[in-house]
């Protein structure tokens, strides 16, 4: 198979890092290997044709057992990266043909592959109030201010049946699950990464008449590992709640936040009302004049990926007024 001197052929620890290749179920393997063997053999009297369905990606770093993939799995409506991880016992074969510019295809298990796109991801965000502590302090909080707050997120809660609202008071988690779909399964790419903004908005519009207090969000969005289950799973006995949330933009949550933290501190950027993991902010909707690379932005870490990440900070007035579609 792939016996023409002009393939390049890659084993899974010398995939091609940081460019633009493809994964490919592994049925379509044979196909593809007699379509490129009779194109290279002749290319004048033999056309090159598409086979297979193609998913974009880009490797990003070989891991022992596994390899870390930045997944497109948007680039028409919006550009939608997502962080994911390809076990190598899920790896076929890789092979490409640079002569040809024919980018290296990541032949996988079908199974694997068809899961991917049959799984829920999520979104996740974070909003927080900002002065509890000195409100603690001076002994502002009634417990009339705080049901007035709860039950005024009990009705936007009510508004937005497909995120599920975790609150403390004094911040309330988010989190909504969407899917990517295929064409040849039922499920619909049915992500909606807008709706976030205009919730931070709405939240910090409660937090102001309830309590007279500002709030700041911070929003990721990501592979999950919980990717079979609901949004919220509550016990029998109605005493455990779990938000069935492990994963990568679970962690970046955090990591932003106390990076966030961090820089306004040490005076790197100024307090912002809302901040956004890169992968998030990149797959929103601007409006064409709205230059959203030019705004500002901080590198971050977290352990879940390898890479140095960032995120963008920025006013939700800002946001509102240049997203380009409407919730």
């Amino acid at each position: 198979m792939f016996k023409d001197e002009k393939f390049d052929h890659y084993l899974f620890e010398d995939i091609p890092l940081d460019r633009d290749i493809y994964l490919m179920d592994e049925k379509f393997l044979g196909e593809y290997n007699e379509m490129m063997s009779k194109f290279l053999d002749d290319p004048k009297n033999n056309e090159y044709s598409s086979v297979g369905y193609i998913s974009n990606i880009a490797a990003r770093k070989v891991l022992e057992n596994s390899l870390e993939i930045s997944w497109f799995a948007n680039i028409a409506q919006r550009f939608h990266e997502i962080s994911i991880i390809l076990p190598k016992e899920h790896f076929v074969y890789c092979v490409g043909c640079w002569q040809y510019d024919e980018k290296p295809i990541v032949f996988v298990n079908g199974n694997w592959l068809n899961s991917l796109h049959a799984r829920s991801f999520s979104i996740f965000s974070l909003v927080d109030a900002i002065g509890v502590k000195q409100y603690l302090e001076d002994d502002k909080l009634t417990t009339d201010m705080l049901t007035l707050l709860r039950d005024k997120i009990d009705l936007l809660a009510s508004e937005y049946p497909h995120i599920s609202f975790l609150s403390f008071a004094d911040s309330i988690l988010l989190k909504s699950n969407w899917s990517v779909g295929a064409f040849d399964n039922d499920i619909s790419y049915s992500y909606n990464p807008e709706i976030f903004i205009h919730l931070a908005d709405q939240i910090s519009n409660i937090y102001k008449e309830c309590l007279g207090l500002a709030t700041y969000a911070v929003i990721t969005q990501g592979q999950n590992s919980y990717y079979d289950d609901s949004l919220l799973h509550i016990s029998e006995s109605k005493n455990h709640i779990s938000l069935n949330s492990l994963g990568i933009p679970f962690a970046q949550l955090m990591d932003i936040e106390n990076t966030a933290r961090v820089n306004i501190r040490e005076k790197s950027h100024e307090p912002a009302d809302i901040y956004m993991d890169s992968q998030y902010y990149n797959s929103l909707n601007f409006k064409f004049e709205f230059k959203k690379h030019d705004q500002p932005k901080a590198e971050y870490s977290t352990k879940m990926v390898s890479k140095e990440c960032e995120y963008y900070y920025n006013s939700v007035p800002t946001l509102l007024e240049n997203l380009k579609s409407q919730c």
